[in-house]
């Protein structure tokens, strides 16, 4: 007997997970994870093909090498590693910051923008369409009125002339 009951709840936690991943939000975010990655690569080589020389041409062409020395003399040896000093690596800030720089504006010109302006059309659309009904109900309910109106008169006209003549 409670083998059964701990199968079921096996079963019941795997449809649980099942659902889970079946449901919309989480494919999407799975989707955007993987965009992002490969987006993150084209940012990567905008910024070091094209942004870095551009910042280069005032300089050195790796922004990496942009330090200062906070305690001097600033020491490294031949593989990077600092001997002597406290370097302010302030080239990488610099790169990073210009890094996302060039996604946020890839995000916004390019998705976000375009996105905006799509469902701002998409909702005047359903204003108009919502205006244009709200209008033929009201012009309806003003027939429907009027039919009304019509029929009461004719029942009065007809009760009016009905119950003369049969008085007299």
């Amino acid at each position: 007997m409670s083998q059964e009951k701990v199968t079921e709840e096996k079963q019941s936690v795997m449809e649980g997970f099942k659902a889970f991943l079946m449901r919309g939000n989480v494919i999407d975010l799975a989707v955007a994870v993987v965009i992002g990655a490969s987006f993150t690569a084209v940012v990567n080589s905008i910024v070091k093909g094209f942004i870095n020389p551009i910042v280069g041409a005032f300089g050195t062409k790796d922004l990496e090498k942009y330090r200062s020395c906070l305690k001097a003399p600033c020491e490294t040896n031949a593989e990077g590693t600092v001997i002597h000093g406290i370097p302010i690596l302030w080239g990488s800030v610099l790169s990073a910051v210009l890094t996302f720089l060039v996604t946020a504006a890839v995000v916004y010109f390019l998705m976000v923008l375009p996105m905006s302006r799509y469902l701002a059309r998409k909702a005047a659309k359903e204003a108009k369409a919502e205006e244009e009904q709200s209008v033929t109900e009201a012009e309806e309910i003003i027939l429907l009125r009027e039919i009304r109106d019509e029929l009461v008169a004719q029942r009065g006209a007809a009760r009016d002339g009905g119950g003369s003549g049969s008085s007299a």
